[in-house]
């Protein structure tokens, strides 16, 4: 599946949640986020935005 980084640039009014999330996958994220020289929360909403196909959605909210 392709998604793209989200630009950090463009904030939106956010919500504040708690996830748990195995170490081996915190590990693959974190290097997604360091390869890209980007935060591990910018990696994982991108991911989440892309697999719900709602970017755009979510931006104009």
């Amino acid at each position: 599946m392709d998604w793209t980084l989200k630009d950090t640039k463009q904030k939106v009014k956010s919500s504040y949640k708690t996830l748990y999330i195995s170490d081996g996958l915190v590990d693959k994220i974190n290097e997604i986020a360091k390869n890209n020289s980007t935060s591990f929360n910018n990696v994982v909403i991108s991911m989440i935005e892309s697999c719900l196909g709602e970017k755009e959605n979510l931006v104009d909210s």
